[in-house]
């Protein structure tokens, strides 16, 4: 990452950001990771190699330490400035950081690189928004639909507040009314008026007068009013059946993987102006009533219309408190917060709750309580599902203190536990990851009379009982958030529908966008889809769920989505940066591979996923030349996770030997398809620097160990050398004789060459 100028971090940049930015920045941070870590390090943490640590296990582990050093100091300034809360904010901090990444620190640095580059690209689009480059249509079209519900907001407003003008004027006409007929009544009874009996009949017509205009005023305001509802009623429709439901799917698709899912506070300012709108209606309706008390005649329209206008403006505002209250994060394990909906028992969960309408009077008023399974009609019909406590706190009061300011209530320390006297049965009709369930939120609002009954479910989770079963579990998340946006249809899979390429191939992409920076280009999501779809990868070509998640594979033992997850997490956990910088071509066949080397130098090589290996692996081949001139191919056998933790994949190409016979070990490697030279492209992954060992003193005393190295060799019979294509798997066995020390100055692992 590029430096920033000095004394001005990335933190405070983000900070001066417009809201709807800061809401996608509010995003990146959660309980595995707090934004209050952030905010306390920031200039110390954007200091830091992360992309470096998060495929280094020792320097992320020196970094871990050296970031709970970071907050150790953290809380003694605290102790000297006697913030008692503070301490304990950071202390628990540190406990949850040294739960969750303890044993596995590497994992901590991607998530902290990612999130700072994250921020990084928020900043990027911030300044390309301010300079008004908005050259893209959707975004320019969904900029004119935010700006036209600004204004119908806006309008509802003002409209609100040129009533709360007319009836000031209304108020003052009437009093001024009241006093000029109660004068003349005093006139009418004095025995001598000082006026003539023009003058008395001159006033009985000016009040006359003021009487027709108090009524034109009266029917004005209830008129205005009644428009004002109508427009009120429009405008709020659209929030709710349009821009709250497409939150909400982006929130769908957001949870697995998609584009981070953000806008919530500036719906959170539409909904609140339309409840202030709709409160100051109610008190304008009361003072007409007032109004009306102290002065009322026979066709009086207050009386006629106040009661429906009335049940109008409340029943607006109970409508929208209903809608407004929303799961803002779904249930998710800090300890997967890439894999949420997915929940393991006996480990703590967080989920955050969120009241759009954000009114002060309502702070620390609403207790939410948490329901499993609450509606179970559906699935009583169903036999053998499981059934599962919550245990921990179960129930939150909302506040504004604790989420930057809006109304939310935060679960943090929720966990399931199944209740065995009445688990699963051999009656299920679904294995336990299709089996959906959903957590209930319930409160209720009682305010000046008015109670409003809130209740929210979150998306369905799956629930596991070891994390062996998080792949499957997450692949009907997919499935489920992919296809559908019915929350209560937990018996999805008895009879799961079809996926559309277009719409599968999108989502494989996001689960590698989602953990690495990059997804999957058009080639690499053909390869896949001519797996899922043999007769021809089409955009309206349908896959079933069990082709995508049970029937193994082709000729393989296993499925299509576990050969997936075991490379993501391959990529993950030792190649990311390979990946990151698109060195790996990763998904090709065999033929288009051969097509691509088929005209290249001798010694140029790319790396595949491996398509035989459950757990992820990765190979490389390369092309020379063979007899008659005719390019050969040889591809190594594929290294899984066992290999690239002893050694990492730039060592193994670096160190790669063929050996035939009495020839001298070579490497056959030279450049990274296209051409670029081995050396430029892994380079900077290396370890260390090649150097000479060490010799040894003539005395025989020696200044040290000859230094070893570990690396890989292809052993060939000489016969073989031009006529090899390919490398046939070997068995433990084998392997094991093959392994052995070949000089003094290394160790290979040697795998053999076969027709």
């Amino acid at each position: 990452m590029a430096c920033l100028p000095e004394g001005v971090s990335q933190w405070y940049k983000l900070q001066q950001l417009d809201s709807k930015f800061l809401e996608q920045v509010h995003q990146l941070y959660d309980d595995s990771f707090p934004m209050e870590i952030r905010q306390y390090l920031a200039q110390w943490l954007e200091a830091q190699d992360w992309d470096h640590a998060a495929g280094d296990g020792s320097l992320a582990t020196l970094l871990f330490q050296n970031l709970l050093s970071q907050l150790d100091d953290q809380y003694s300034r605290f102790m000297q400035e006697n913030n008692f809360l503070l301490q304990h904010n950071i202390r628990k901090s540190k406990r949850n950081l040294q739960t969750t990444f303890e044993e596995d620190p590497m994992f901590m640095a991607m998530m902290i690189s990612k999130c700072l580059h994250e921020e990084r690209r928020i900043l990027e689009t911030a300044v390309s928004a301010d300079q008004m480059q908005l050259g893209n249509v959707q975004n320019t079209a969904m900029l004119c639909k935010v700006k036209e519900l600004d204004t119908k907001v806006r309008n509802v407003k003002d409209n609100v507040t040129e009533i709360e003008q007319i009836i000031k004027n209304l108020e003052d006409a009437q009093d001024e009314y009241d006093f000029k007929y109660k004068t003349l009544q005093v006139r009418e009874g004095e025995a001598s008026g000082l006026k003539t009996d023009d003058d008395y009949t001159m006033e009985k017509m000016q009040l006359h007068t003021m009487y027709l205009h108090l009524d034109l005023m009266r029917q004005d305001v209830l008129s205005k009013i009644t428009l004002c509802l109508n427009v009120t009623e429009h405008t709020q429709n659209a929030l709710i059946r349009e821009e709250l439901v497409e939150w909400k799917q982006r929130q769908q698709m957001a949870c697995i993987g998609g584009p981070p899912n953000a806008c919530l506070d500036q719906l959170q300012n539409w909904f609140t102006t339309i409840a202030e709108s709709l409160q100051q209606i109610r008190q304008q309706l009361k003072k007409l009533e007032e109004l009306e008390q102290k002065f009322s005649y026979e066709a009086d329209p207050i009386p006629q219309q106040k009661k429906g206008l009335y049940e109008r403006t409340m029943g607006l505002f109970k409508q929208l408190i209903q809608s407004s209250f929303v799961v803002e994060r779904q249930p998710c394990m800090p300890t997967h917060p890439q894999r949420p909906l997915v929940l393991k028992t006996g480990v703590q969960f967080t989920v955050k709750l969120r009241l759009l309408v954000k009114l002060q009077e309502l702070n620390y008023k609403l207790k939410v309580q948490v329901v499993f399974d609450k509606d179970v009609s559906e699935r009583n019909a169903v036999k053998g599902f499981r059934k599962f406590n919550i245990l921990g706190t179960n129930s939150k009061v909302m506040n504004m203190e604790e989420s930057n300011g809006s109304l939310s209530a935060e679960f943090r320390h929720l966990q399931l536990k199944e209740q065995k006297n009445a688990g699963r049965t051999n009656e299920g009709p679904l294995i336990v990851t299709e089996e959906f369930h959903s957590l209930c939120f319930e409160t209720t609002l009682e305010q000046s009379g008015l109670i409003i009954d809130l209740e929210i479910t979150s998306l369905p989770i799956v629930v596991i009982s070891n994390v062996s079963q998080l792949p499957s579990g997450w692949a009907s998340i997919l499935w489920y958030n992919m296809l559908t946006n019915e929350p209560t249809n937990v018996s999805f899979f008895l009879n799961p529908p079809c996926a559309r390429w277009s719409q599968l191939s999108e989502v494989l992409s996001w689960q590698f966008s989602s953990v690495t920076k990059r997804g999957l280009n058009g080639d690499q999501l053909n390869m896949l889809g001519e797996k899922l779809l043999p007769n021809g990868c089409t955009a309206d070509g349908p896959i079933t769920w069990m082709r995508f998640c049970k029937e193994n594979i082709n000729d393989k033992s296993f499925p299509f989505w576990l050969w997936v997850e075991g490379i993501l997490e391959l990529i993950k956990k030792h190649l990311l940066f390979l990946w990151n910088d698109g060195s790996i071509i990763g998904f090709i066949s065999k033929e288009q591979e051969r097509i691509l080397l088929n005209d290249k130098l001798n010694g140029t090589f790319l790396l595949r996923f491996s398509e035989s290996s459950r757990e992820g692996a990765i190979t490389f081949t390369w092309v020379e030349e063979g007899p008659g001139n005719e390019p050969s191919f040889h591809s190594v056998e594929p290294y899984t996770k066992k290999e690239l933790s002893a050694v990492s994949l730039p060592d193994i190409i670096r160190s790669y030997k063929v050996m035939a016979a009495e020839n001298i070990p070579e490497n056959p490697l030279k450049f990274l398809y296209p051409d670029i030279p081995k050396d430029s492209a892994f380079g900077k992954y290396y370890s260390r620097p090649k150097e000479t060992s060490e010799p040894m003193d003539v005395d025989g005393g020696g200044k040290g160990y000859i230094k070893t190295e570990l690396i890989s060799v292809s052993e060939v019979h000489p016969s073989r050398l031009q006529s090899t294509d390919n490398l046939l798997p070997m068995s433990p066995e084998d392997f094991a004789e093959v392994r052995r020390v070949i000089s003094p100055a290394e160790i290979m692992i040697c795998s053999e060459y076969a027709t």
